[in-house]
């Protein structure tokens, strides 16, 4: 693993991780960056109104007719994910879920605050008794052996026209995956702050009485 996690701004994921998908996307729209991973949603467990927020630890997985293959790596990026970190594996190359119960138990032990499979999982009724946060594209219980293995950690990953790089800053809840550049994550913070603030006001007037379309004049954009 060769990313250096020392230049992750926890502070402003911290801010982030106060807003929900939605609020996060709105002001990536509004600095021209889309970071949505389509199809891909909550498998495992969140409280209501929780979030996960975290840089991304990347693994890749390739075809592969090998039987009984060891994961080792998928197994050293859990074991060396950085605390807070959120697992990104893209394992759409074929058939089988390579995340389930045990994967997530080690992630969870070793400190990762979520894992988002591009691809399926299994052991579901497992996992959400763990408390974990697993997201996915769908279920399966049909395994990767004999079909593709984990070949590479800390790579660039291309999620059906969203690149993710390792620190790139992954959120997730209810609603869905976004991809957070890394070098954008303290402005999206900043516009996401500002714009929890205007919904705020929003959602007081309306709370209040208000009529919608005074809150939001013909021709006027604001919060959905």
């Amino acid at each position: 693993m060769t990313y250096d996690y020392a230049a992750t701004d926890w502070e402003s994921i911290e801010r982030l991780s106060k807003w929900y998908s939605g609020d996060i996307h709105d002001v990536m729209d509004k600095h021209g960056a889309y970071g949505h991973l389509k199809g891909i949603s909550l498998f495992g467990s969140l409280a209501a109104g929780q979030v996960v927020c975290g840089p991304a630890v990347t693994v890749l997985y390739e075809p592969s007719t090998r039987v009984g293959q060891p994961q080792d790596v998928y197994h050293a990026a859990i074991d060396g994910v950085v605390k807070g970190g959120v697992l990104m594996v893209d394992a759409s190359c074929a058939e089988g879920s390579g995340t389930g119960e045990l994967m997530s138990t080690g992630a969870k032990v070793a400190g990762a605050a979520a894992t988002v499979v591009h691809g399926t999982v299994r052991d579901l009724a497992e996992v959400r008794h763990l408390d974990y946060p697993l997201f996915a594209r769908s279920a399966s219980p049909v395994g990767v052996s004999g079909r593709m293995e984990p070949t590479q950690s800390q790579v660039d990953l291309d999620i059906d026209g969203v690149r993710v790089r390792p620190g790139d800053v992954i959120f997730g809840d209810i609603s869905g995956v976004v991809v957070i550049p890394r070098e954008l994550v303290k402005t999206i913070a900043d516009a996401a702050d500002d714009n929890g603030k205007a919904e705020s006001s929003c959602r007081k007037r309306i709370l209040d009485g208000e009529k919608l379309q005074s809150v939001w004049p013909m021709g006027s954009s604001g919060p959905a």
